[in-house]
């Protein structure tokens, strides 16, 4: 079976909150409908669950098998371990098995009759995939700190109602109440924005939150707590704090509100003092020499502390944080904590009255320090305690999906393969049994239990640390027969650093020692200092090491902390982004991207982006143009920007703002990107555009991949937005196994109906050349099965009662049916452009009046310059002698036109000789030299006579409608409708088209940049990893899509 490219989903047993699936529905749509030449994935059969996140009716609306029986597959994947009776031999597994640490607890899986090694299982583990920058492929980190924080909140608001308070947390529910993440966040984002509207009772303030450690729990906690109105303050400043707040909490001003939180983070050399008062603190000596430094943590930070988010790995040679007789006499002496929430589940470990787990059903218990007693109630004295073990499945939707697009790009492997060496070297190394026997990698588990004598490990190559702040880590001792080189490891990377082994040399029987030189990175110093002294509390250090130490001693040796000069000082680390092109689009994506760490930007970003990228980078945006000025315009009163000037036909000064920058923005026309693209390539720098990737941009896809970067194109509106809404619509119908039966898309950039004043009902923003020729286009669309092709026609829209609209055909339709990937099943494929109605039948009059002819005209070749009248007599044919009377009236216009035979309809002539009045064609003013054909002198005179006043509004709208039919032969209509309007903006008016089209181009870059969008090449916004993201950050900045279903 092993091999054979079917794959089996368990049903989780070990708890009966586990709700994680290795494998979302999306995930095992996109292995099976991509064929097994390119996954490797035949079948998928799934264990039924009635409790798993996703039911089984959605997997196997994708094509999933279910089945309790998994006998037919050959790779088998799970959360947690099955049970041991369960496991089928000669199988691949992956789960979290928890022996690679030879933990004596998970011993049986390796153990027993019918264990892995007995059934010739080859064993996967998920926290040995590790990628080449030396950190945990899967892992649910972050989710333990933000599912434990906002878990305690919700207990706060019962617990302060307990004691007469009524607080904005009792509003909050348990994260396992939250359809999603973003859900949650967007709870306590209220939650914050009602204390920072109503505030808190002065009698609970000030509210102080401590945060011990700084890995990646307590970076999840921290995450959330930021959301609310907050301030950190210096643990040195605790008592300050607390002074100020009595003073203003005197019964004359009882009623005094707190508009916000405290935030403090607290370190080992805030948590004791050295025995000796002349010494001062020092980290070092501390890890090995605890027994020299006495607890203040109960004296320096407890008193002053209201909540204790207890986030740091102990252990029990150092002191307590807090021990049950320190708080005791804290109490007796009026001490104002509340509560205490052990997100790492230490149970009577560093706070040591916390003595038991909690459940999620069941998260808190109450501590009574007077009588020394527990309750399982909120009422009464004492402090909450919280302390469960399982947090990350609170968020079982966004764990899953986040571990299942990782692991997903790993499943072809793992299922098509019977030979692990033939597998990539990342996958190869987490296979911890194969074949009946421990792979070489992990003989260490015998040695460690027998001491056995096999070698483990090859010294790998060198290797360039792309990280801020690298340190040189040497270890020796008896590394690998007690698992301490593993121990060393987990502290780097649970702290969110990365190592690299520089150097190995393993001892060949029990009592030689072994030898590992790291080199170990972090882009954060306090990470790197974290790193250091948890590695220092592993190892007994001694300068001079002594190779006779103890088994289950190391010692350690640290170099000197090097900085890269490629990173800028300070915790941030600076990005730069190049936008070339100073126009309207330039200023909301400028805006967009240079505030992103600003606190109003922090909200949506948070909700969506994850991963810290606004907290970790600053964004330095360089705006370039040709005209100095106009990127001056743009940048004024825009923090984090510069204004400079940039011909990009100068090879030299376009290559060096580029080189400057991360990433390049090109809002230039069309024509221009493929210049900025052959130097991105050049440069390795990304490139975001928001044009269409014509032939020319996509015969750069291969030089992208070689050169590691990503040109995503397409990224506005039209196209962009569409692209991402279609794709949305398209993909939820199949993931239903739908078939989309009809795709009609609308798109158009129009005046708001106060604006549209004139009798086109329309107006340019910017150059109105390419408006006109698109309009001129013949167009190709599907309709109910048949191939459409006619010149520019107009459609009446009857769907948008709201708006008088008609819709011209773009050029191509059926490009897209095969774009979409549903040409073979829709038999209507529609795309169009949206005006006013009576737009078409007038713009075709004055085409065929000779109005938009490109050609040279005669009339225009003298360098005496005629009249736009007598232009318009000439091509009305209008004689001479009327050219001297009195002016051109509509009357004769609308009479010349259908005698011409230009138009048969007396309304539709009688609008077109109004837009001809309206434009000035009928003046007595010479036409410019520039002007050489009849185009020349129309686009000059709509560009003048049809541009927006300054106070003016435009609108956009997008509408798409998507028919679909399901199997059981029901039909539903889906329709989704982005309708935007143009909004003035510290006095300046912000066009509705700038916005949708800049928003979405700054997104793309924020993707590249936050590592969202990991494909490299030339790409369009209709690949998930592009349009989910994206989609979910566009509504969340304000740009509403309204849908609804038929």
């Amino acid at each position: 079976m092993l091999g054979n490219g079917v794959v089996g989903i368990l049903s989780e047993s070990v708890n009966k909150w586990e709700r994680r699936a290795p494998l979302t529905p999306s995930h095992c749509a996109r292995l099976l409908h991509s064929g097994r030449d390119k996954t490797g994935v035949a079948r998928i059969i799934v264990q039924p669950s009635t409790k798993r996140i996703h039911h089984d009716a959605m997997y196997e609306d994708v094509g999933c098998e279910i089945s309790e029986d998994l006998s037919q597959c050959g790779l088998i994947l799970g959360i947690k371990q099955p049970k041991l009776e369960m496991i089928l031999p000669d199988r691949a597994y992956a789960f979290f098995s928890h022996t690679h640490k030879a933990q004596k607890e998970n011993m049986p899986l390796l153990d027993k009759s019918w264990s892995i090694l007995a059934e010739r299982v080859s064993l996967y583990d998920y926290e040995l995939i590790v990628g080449d920058h030396g950190k945990r492929l899967l892992a649910f980190g972050k989710y333990a700190g933000r599912a434990g924080f906002i878990d305690f909140l919700h207990g706060l608001g019962q617990r302060y109602l307990s004691l007469g308070y009524s607080t904005p947390f009792l509003s909050l529910g348990a994260s396992y109440m939250y359809t999603s993440l973003a859900a949650a966040k967007a709870a306590v984002i209220s939650v914050g924005e009602e204390i920072a509207t109503l505030g808190l009772p002065s009698g609970i303030c000030p509210l102080v939150f401590v945060f011990t450690g700084s890995g990646n729990v307590s970076s999840g906690a921290q995450e959330i707590f930021k959301l609310l109105p907050h301030a950190f303050v210096d643990p040195s400043r605790l008592p300050e704090l607390s002074g100020t707040a009595k003073d203003a909490a005197q019964p004359t001003r009882s009623s005094k509100r707190v508009f916000h939180v405290y935030g403090c983070v607290v370190t080992s050399k805030d948590m004791v003092q050295h025995k000796d008062s002349t010494r001062a603190f020092d980290k070092a000596d501390y890890y090995a020499h605890p027994e020299h430094y006495n607890p203040v943590f109960h004296e320096r930070i407890v008193p002053y502390a209201s909540v204790i988010v207890n986030c740091m790995y102990w252990e029990k040679r150092f002191p307590r944080l807090l021990s049950t007789e320190q708080f005791q006499d804290l109490m007796r002496k009026g001490c104002k904590l509340i509560g205490i929430s052990d997100i790492t589940c230490d149970i009577r470990g560093s706070i040591e009255f916390v003595n038991q787990a909690t459940s999620i059903d069941s998260p808190f218990f109450r501590y009574d320090p007077v009588n020394d007693s527990y309750h399982h109630d909120m009422d009464g004295a004492g402090v909450i305690c919280q302390a469960v073990d399982i947090l990350p499945t609170e968020f079982a939707k966004e764990a899953s999906q986040h571990f299942g697009d990782i692991l997903s790009q790993f499943v072809g492997n793992l299922a098509s393969t019977r030979d692990i060496t033939k597998i990539p070297a990342h996958l190869t190394r987490a296979c911890i049994t194969h074949g009946g026997v421990l792979t070489s990698l992990y003989e260490y588990i015998t040695r460690m239990r027998k001491s056995g004598s096999e070698e483990i490990l090859k010294s790998p190559s060198k290797h360039q640390s792309n990280k801020k702040y690298n340190i040189s880590v040497s270890l020796s001792g008896h590394l690998f027969d007690q698992f301490l080189i593993n121990e060393a490891l987990d502290i780097i990377e649970a702290a969110g650093g990365s190592f690299h082994l520089v150097k190995c040399d393993v001892g060949q029987c029990s009592n030689s020692m072994s030898f590992s030189e790291l080199e170990v990175g972090a882009d954060d110093r306090a990470v790197l200092d974290q790193i250091i002294d948890s590695l220092t509390s592993l190892a007994n250090p001694n300068e001079n090491y002594d190779l006779k130490q103890e088994k289950n001693k190391i010692s350690l040796r640290i170099g000197k902390v090097q900085e890269s000069p490629m990173k800028e000082n300070g915790t941030k680390r600076k990005v730069g982004v190049l936008i070339i092109g100073a126009g309207r689009v330039c200023q909301p994506a400028a805006e967009m991207l240079a505030s992103i760490s600003e606190m109003s930007s922090q909200k949506w970003c948070k909700a969506c982006l994850e991963d810290d990228f606004e907290e970790k980078n600053d964004v330095q945006v360089t705006v370039a143009s040709l005209y100095l000025k106009d990127a001056e315009e743009i940048t004024e009163g825009i923090p984090n920007t510069r204004a400079v000037q940039l011909d990009v036909t100068d090879t030299g000064s376009l290559h060096k703002y580029i080189s400057e920058a991360e990433l390049v923005i090109s809002l230039l026309p069309a024509f221009c990107h493929i210049t900025v693209a052959n130097a991105c390539i050049e440069l390795k720098r990304h490139l975001v555009t928001a044009s269409y990737v014509d032939d020319s941009m996509s015969k750069l896809d291969e030089k992208a991949k070689s050169a590691g970067i990503t040109i995503l194109g397409e990224m506005g509106l039209d196209p962009g937005i569409d692209h991402m809404m279609a794709m949305k619509m398209i993909n939820q119908a199949h993931v239903r196994k739908g078939k989309v039966r009809s795709f009609t898309s609308y798109c158009g950039g129009l005046p708001s109906p106060a604006a549209a004043n004139n009798p086109l009902a329309y107006k340019f923003s910017w150059s109105p050349a390419g408006a006109i020729r698109a309009g001129r286009n013949p167009a190709t669309y599907k309709s109910r099965g048949e191939i459409v092709q006619v010149d520019a026609v107009k459609q009446r829209i009857p769907n948008l009662p709201a708006f008088a609209l008609e819709c011209l055909p773009n050029r191509n339709s059926l490009v897209y049916g095969e774009l979409y990937g549903i040409g073979h099943e829709a038999s209507t494929v529609f795309r169009g452009t949206l005006r006013y109605e009576g737009f078409g039948e007038i713009m075709g009059t004055l085409s065929r009046i000779g109005l938009f002819e490109s050609d040279p005209h005669p009339l225009l070749k003298d360098e005496k310059r005629p009249t736009f009248r007598k232009f318009l007599s000439e091509l009305l044919k209008i004689g001479s002698e009327d050219l001297d009377g009195p002016l051109i009236g509509e009357k004769v216009i609308t009479e010349r036109i259908i005698k011409l035979g230009y138009c048969k309809d007396q309304g539709t002539a009688l609008r077109a000789a109004k837009t001809i009045t309206f434009l000035g064609l009928h003046d007595q003013k010479e036409i410019p030299a520039s002007c050489r054909s009849a185009f020349d002198v129309s686009c000059l005179l709509m560009e003048d006579r049809l541009a927006y006043s300054s106070t003016e509004q435009d609108m956009v709208l997008l509408h798409h409608e998507v028919e679909v039919e399901f199997p059981d032969g029901l039909r539903e209509k889906h329709s989704g409708t982005l309708l935007e309007f143009g909004q003035t903006k510290n006095g300046k008016m912000i066009t509705a088209m700038a916005f949708t089209v800049g928003i979405p181009a700054a997104i793309g870059a924020l993707l590249i940049l936050g590592n969202k969008v990991k494909t490299r090449g030339v790409l369009r916004p209709i690949e998930p990893e592009v349009y989910v993201p994206a989609m979910d950050i566009i509504q969340a900045y304000g740009i509403k899509v309204m849908e609804k279903i038929e």
